[in-house]
């Protein structure tokens, strides 16, 4: 691992009645040490797990809106609140790395058509836009993504069918067991939580805490949904009578 622990810089912070740190699971944030090479941040829209993946990936200096440090372009105001209130300790520093932001993957793919001559040369021979949403992360996963280097996702199953899913879980098995590289996702999928001996952080109940796989939310509802799906939809719809 490289990145060991995020700090809140409390002291810093003038006043917790502003974005984001009115969000309770910032506001009782004081660190959270990594202890893995693939640590999971989970819970509910709005919970903060994306505000603060944000924040990591700007103290990175990886561009906030998808990206590394050397994608320089701007699609929106991509300067996190948070970062300058958190602080990051390496062991090693690593400069290396890749922040995916699902919703602005398309800005992305423009940007790397735009700067490269051949606009895809890195991405596997094809340019990102002209692949399906699905196969163009995967280009990305597959050809970007290699060792020694911090990658932070943010939903990457959103263009990711079940089975694309276990794909990625492969890459990133394939990565970060030789112990050079680590991984910081933001997700809502089952799947992706179920990789083994991961930590997850979930950022519900009003503070970030370790949570086993089989208490979170998307294992628990996706678990009875599939085990009791008629009986589920009926108590779902009946509120509707």
């Amino acid at each position: 691992m490289f990145l060991k622990k995020v700090t809140l810089l409390k002291e810093k912070i003038p006043t917790f009645i502003h974005y984001p740190f009115f969000i309770p699971s910032i506001a009782s944030l004081d660190e959270i040490k990594l202890e893995r090479n693939v640590t999971f941040f989970v819970g509910e829209n709005g919970s903060g797990k994306s505000t603060l993946l944000e924040a990591i990936a700007d103290k990175c200096d990886f561009n906030t809106a998808g990206g590394g440090r050397n994608n320089s372009y701007n699609v929106y105001e991509t300067e996190s609140e948070l970062s300058e209130y958190i602080r990051l300790s390496w062991m090693p520093k690593i400069t290396n790395g890749f922040f995916l932001r699902a919703e602005s993957f398309y800005h992305f793919a423009t940007h790397i058509d735009e700067v490269d001559e051949n606009g895809y040369r890195d991405y596997g021979g094809k340019s990102l836009l002209k692949q399906s949403h699905g196969e163009s992360f995967l280009s990305l996963f597959l050809n970007r993504f290699n060792g020694h280097a911090i990658y932070l996702l943010d939903e990457p199953e959103a263009a990711l069918s079940p089975a694309r899913q276990l794909t990625l879980l492969k890459i990133i098995h394939d990565l970060e067991t030789t112990g050079d590289a680590q991984f910081i996702i933001a997700t809502h999928s089952p799947i992706l939580l179920g990789y083994p001996e991961a930590d997850i952080y979930s950022f519900d109940q009003g503070q970030i805490s370790k949570i086993h796989y089989e208490d979170t939310d998307h294992y628990t509802i996706t678990k009875y949904f599939l085990e009791n799906r008629k009986r589920f939809l009926y108590e779902l719809f009946k509120e509707d009578e």
